[in-house]
This record gives structure tokens, C-alpha cells and sequence, in this order.
């Protein structure tokens, strides 16, 4: 039920509105309903809602195979749908239309009545005769007082309040609606400010890049390109058909075509003649002029770019790292650097060494017994930067004086070789390494003695040599010579790795490597285990399918993967359950 005082709804049960006290009416009877005209529900109208007892009807249908099933319609419960809609369609048009009544009922009120405040007991009376009457009189009330009971009484009787002057009316009104407006103001300027900045924002954007889009068509475009196979830049600048553009650094005049003057300048044009040290970039000033009618020059823009300088390649191929422990006066240190590069080597042009095909070359270092040699290798190609790499070659500090011939080989391809050495001149020598026939004629005079070295193993041998003398700590040099035999004598060793051959190695691959039997490995390089040093597998069967072998290159040729090879290897261990060579010759066919 709601309240006609103050609209709060309440329950039909209630005698007066929970809100104000005010008296409710009585719920209207079947009867008086009757009386005006509407027909009294035989049931509730939730209860039409229910389906209780209603059993859908279902229908028999036969399959393809002729068996009968029960199932429902689904039309049958889209048509009770239907009718359910239409049913509260009718409910609703009702409603509507009592409700309707309702509102044109209560519309039916006095007219408003304007109320100007004064503050006497005449005007109060004057305000109930009027509401009574459904007259409109002119009340005059005082505003200079508005705690006066009559404003609240006035309030009471539903009349509109006046007042000729506009600022009273502002401490008669409520706080919650002085509160509101204040709101309102203070939000209609946060719009306008918003608004105004928002405006100003994408104004400024908007401006901002119709400038930059002006000012970029007429600044140069430098971009990174190419030229004859070097890193270079081209320079793109605007202008005028037909002009011609004079660059000062390079000492040439461009002709404008299509919008543009094109310039390609490769980028070690700029540090070829340089022989200081350069840095890694470089900044790049170009400044042009544009030639005008009257053969005037008219400078432009300075265009600024960076370029980087590469390194001059040097690649350390032996020693394999860039500290070893020598034992000999005399060490071979191998490096390769691009063709025609310039080469020092402890300040020592060594250039001419270089090999112009290849680019590598060969330093035989002195060693001192100090400990520490240091060597500096520095590098300077064409269109790069200098480099240097830095080799450290240690040798122990020696109180009995103990050094091998500077000629003495690296490598080696028969079983003997000849090693001659000199020591203080009555040291005791001995050899601690497989060896025959020694020489000591001349050891008490000059300290000089030799001896035939026994390889007894292809690879690596080590020869060790000691030199004793009393009241001085003994001296040892431990030298590595690279023993394999020609390959006349070598590849008739060789194994063929059939079938047969496999089975044999996995089984027996410790006595085959400590006996260096020798293999021959053909097929294509199946894929790299490592690149350096260059460690590959090779399938051995005749379809390329299986026995795989892994292989590491220890001949002159350098191996690509996917190439038919035909390998002469020795056996050396394992490696993931697969056989491991070495490889000391490498034929394409």
C-alpha cells in the first residue's frame, strides 16, 4: 500500500505508513472492486503459473529400423509458450490501464499556491483557507526569520513558496538541494576545463604533426645499404628537379631527380686513410650546397650519420689457446688473417709471411726461461680497424740452462727422429721418454748431446728430457712431436668398416685404439658434433642409414657437412655409444 503523504509503500496489513504516521486507507473488498467494474479472479494469478498435474503429451515415432520411441513435440511446448504469452500480454494491458486510472486520480489535486513568506498568524489562516477552498491567495510572510514554525506549517499544506528577492530564497532552501547545485556547478566547470584541454591536446597534436611532416620533407634520408659488396650509406636529399647539389667532402655535384638527389658513399671511405687507432663508430658530417640560377652556392642543412668499423679478422689457429706451456727455445704459432693485411708481431712487420691465397702465415716465437712470454699480434685489413690478439707462452724458470735445436720439427711422419739438445756442460741428462742411440761425446765440454726419439704411437708423442747438476734444482722440457706416417705407408692399414668391421670395433674398441688400427670411413658428413674442433658422424653402411661413427679432422682439409668424403682414421674411444676416430687423410673421392 502507499502512502498519499509521502509515497512510502507499505504492507496492506498496516493502519498507519511506517515512514510518517499517516493513516492508510483500507484494502478495497471484493465487493467495492465489483462496484467499479473489475471482475474478481476466481484463483491467484501465480497459481495459473504451475504445471502441477499437466503431463506433457508425447508421441511415438519409428526409427529406420522400425523400433517404436516415446518422445515429446517440441511443438507442443512452443504452442503452450505461445498461449502462456498471450495470457500475460491480457494481464498487462489490464494493468496498464488500471494503473493509468490510478495516476489520473491522483493528479486531481488543488492548484499550487504561491506563497510569499511573512511572519504573522493572519497569513498562516489565509494559507489553510486557500488549500481548503482550492483558492490561489498571495501570502506575504517575512523571510527575515525562516525558523518561524509558520514555514514548516506552510510547508505542510503543499504550497509553492515566492519570494520577490532571489538571494533570501537561498537560506529557505533545504542543504541537501544548496549542496546539489554547489555540485553541479563545480562539475560543470571540471567538463569545461576537460573539455578545453582535450580541445587544446589533440589541437596541439594535430599541428605538431603537420610540422614535423613539413619538416621532414625537407631534411635528407640517410639510410644503411651496400655498395660493391661493403657497408656503405645512402644519402637522399630533397630538392627541385633539375638542381644540382655539391657536397663538399666528396668533392662531386649530384643532379636532383624524382624529388631527390641519390648519393651512395661506401662507409670506409671515411677511415681509409686514417692510421691512428679508430673506435668502434664513427660520426660522418656531410655538408651540402645547392647551386643556384645565378651559379651561386646556397648551403643546406649539415647531415650527421654514424657508421660502424669492423675489426680486422684474426683467428689463432695454433697453439689452440692463448696460454701454453712451452719447454723449448724455438715455438711455432700459427694465425690466419685476411689477404693483404698488414701484420706486426711484437712491433715486427711480418707482413710479407702472409700467404696472399690462404691468409695464413707462421711465427717461430723465441721462449726465454722467465716464465711469462708475452706476444702481441696486431692486425690492420682493408676497410677495417685495427685488432690485436695477445699469446702467452710459459716457460719455467731454469737453474740448469736446458733447450732443443730451433730446428726441431712439430711434426713427423716416420716412427724415428733425431732430437738435439744443449745443457751446462757436465749435467747428468736423462731421458725419460721412448728413445735409442744417445749421443753425449761433447755433454762435459759444450753441453751438447742428441738422441733418436721412438714414436710408438700415431698422434701426440711426448718426448721428456731432464738435466741434473749438483746444488741446482733439475730442469725438465717436455716437448710434443705430431707422429703420423705417409699416407703410402698409412692408408694400407686401413680396415674397411662393413658390417662385419662395425660389430668388431664396438666390441673391441679399447684394444683397436690402444694398437691405432686404422679405418677407412666413406660416406656423406651426416651433421656437426662440433665446429672447432671439427668432430662429425658419418653412417657407414651402404645405405647411409646406420653404424654411425663419430670422426674428429685432424688432416689438412677442411670438412662441409652434406659432402661425400673418403676418410683414413685410426681408432682412438667411444662417444655416446658409437665408435670415435681420428682422421689423418681426407679425399673427396
Amino acid at each position: 500500500m502507499k502512502c498519499p503523504n509521502c509515497g512510502q509503500w507499505n504492507r496492506a496489513s498496516l493502519p498507519r505508513c511506517m515512514k510518517c504516521g499517516t493513516p492508510l486507507p483500507a484494502p478495497e473488498t471484493p465487493p467495492e472492486r465489483a462496484a467499479r467494474g473489475e471482475k474478481q479472479e476466481e484463483q491467484p494469478a501465480w497459481r495459473r503459473t504451475l504445471k502441477d498435474g499437466q503431463t506433457p503429451p508425447s508421441y511415438i515415432r519409428l526409427d529406420q529400423d522400425g523400433i517404436p520411441h516415446d518422445a515429446p513435440d517440441d511443438r507442443e511446448s512452443l504452442a503452450n509458450e505461445m498461449q502462456d504469452l498471450k495470457i500475460r500480454k491480457a494481464e498487462g494491458t489490464q494493468r496498464k490501464r488500471r494503473l493509468h486510472s490510478e495516476i489520473q486520480s491522483r493528479m486531481e489535486t488543488p492548484p499550487a499556491t504561491t506563497v510569499r513568506l511573512h511572519r504573522n498568524e493572519a497569513s498562516l489562516q489565509q494559507v489553510r483557507q486557500a488549500y481548503e477552498t482550492n483558492a490561489s491567495p498571495v501570502v506575504y510572510i517575512d523571510n527575515s526569520r525562516n525558523t518561524d514554525p509558520l514555514w514548516r506549517e506552510a510547508e505542510i499544506y503543499g504550497t509553492r513558496f515566492q519570494t520577490p528577492v532571489r538571494e533570501d530564497l537561498t537560506g529557505i532552501l533545504p542543504a541537501r538541494t544548496r549542496r546539489l547545485r554547489k555540485f553541479l556547478k563545480v562539475m560543470m566547470v571540471v567538463l569545461i576545463l576537460a573539455l578545453l584541454g582535450t580541445s587544446g591536446f589533440f589541437g596541439y597534436s594535430y599541428f605538431r604533426t603537420r610540422w614535423e611532416e613539413e619538416k621532414s620533407s625537407t631534411q635528407a634520408v640517410v639510410v644503411a645499404s651496400m655498395y660493391n659488396d661493403q657497408a656503405a650509406h645512402t644519402i637522399m636529399i630533397p630538392g627541385t628537379d633539375g638542381q644540382q647539389i655539391y657536397i663538399r667532402e666528396l668533392h662531386t655535384s649530384y643532379i636532383v631527380s624524382g624529388g631527390y638527389a641519390t648519393i651512395e658513399v661506401a662507409d670506409h671511405t671515411w677511415y681509409d686513410a686514417l692510421e691512428e687507432f679508430l673506435d668502434e663508430t664513427m660520426d660522418v658530417n656531410l655538408t651540402p650546397f645547392v647551386k643556384t640560377s645565378s651559379g651561386q652556392q646556397r648551403p643546406m642543412d649539415v647531415i650527421t650519420y654514424t657508421i660502424e668499423i669492423p675489426a680486422s679478422p684474426i683467428e689463432l689457429l695454433s697453439p689452440d689457446a692463448h696460454r701454453v706451456v712451452v719447454a723449448s727455445t724455438m715455438y711455432a704459432m700459427r694465425f690466419k688473417v685476411r689477404p693483404g693485411s698488414r701484420v706486426y708481431v711484437n712491433d715486427t712487420d711480418v707482413s710479407d709471411t702472409v700467404n696472399s691465397e690462404t691468409g695464413e702465415f707462421s711465427y717461430n716465437a723465441t721462449v726465454q726461461p722467465v716464465g711469462d712470454n708475452l706476444f702481441t699480434v696486431r692486425v690492420r685489413s682493408q676497410y677495417c680497424r685495427e685488432s690485436s690478439m695477445q699469446i702467452i707462452l710459459y716457460r719455467e724458470k731454469q737453474e740448469i740452462p736446458l733447450d732443443l735445436a730451433a730446428d726441431t720439427y712439430t711434426s713427423y711422419t716416420l716412427e724415428y727422429m733425431t732430437i738435439k739438445c744443449k745443457t751446462l756442460p757436465g749435467a747428468t741428462i736423462s731421458i725419460e721418454s721412448p728413445y735409442t742411440q744417445v749421443d753425449i761425446t761433447n755433454l762435459a765440454t759444450t753441453g751438447a748431446f742428441s738422441f733418436e726419439a721412438h714414436f710408438d704411437h700415431i698422434g701426440y708423442n711426448t718426448v721428456k728430457i731432464r738435466a741434473s747438476f749438483a746444488g741446482r734444482k733439475d730442469s725438465l722440457i717436455e716437448y710434443q712431436v705430431y707422429y703420423v706416417p705417409s699416407a703410402d705407408v698409412y692408408t694400407p692399414k686401413a680396415w674397411p668398416l662393413t658390417a662385419e668391421g662395425y660389430s668388431e670395433l664396438i666390441s673391441n674398441v679399447s684394444v683397436r685404439a690402444a694398437r691405432t688400427q686404422v679405418y677407412l670411413v666413406t660416406g656423406h658428413l651426416a651433421y656437426f658434433v662440433s665446429e672447432k674442433p671439427q668432430m662429425a658422424v658419418f653412417y657407414t653402411s651402404e645405405d647411409e642409414k646406420s653404424q654411425p661413427v663419430l670422426v674428429e679432422n685432424y688432416s689438412s682439409r677442411t670438412w662441409e657437412e652434406g659432402v661425400y668424403y673418403r676418410i683414413y682414421a685410426d681408432a682412438y674411444s667411444t662417444y655416446n655409444a658409437m665408435p670415435w676416430l681420428n682422421a689423418r687423410y681426407t679425399y673427396l673421392n
